[in-house]
């Protein structure tokens, strides 16, 4: 399943949820720089902590890759 967000400061976010067994692989793009994190959260997660998770991580690669 894709999504598409727009969050706060980053701009617009491209999620990509794949169930693996009994977990989920969320990938989450940065549509401006193409720069890509992914998470592997457990299905009893809802979508939006699952969202918050690798936005967390989005974040976090983007202040990186700045520096």
């Amino acid at each position: 399943m894709k999504d598409r967000d727009i969050a706060p400061n980053l701009g617009e976010v491209l999620f990509e949820f794949v169930q693996l067994g009994g977990q989920m692989r969320v990938a989450a793009v940065h549509a401006n720089s193409g720069t890509e994190v992914t998470i592997i959260a457990p299905l009893s997660a809802s979508e939006m902590q699952m969202k918050n998770l690798a936005l967390a991580k989005l974040r976090r690669a983007l202040m990186r890759n700045s520096s």
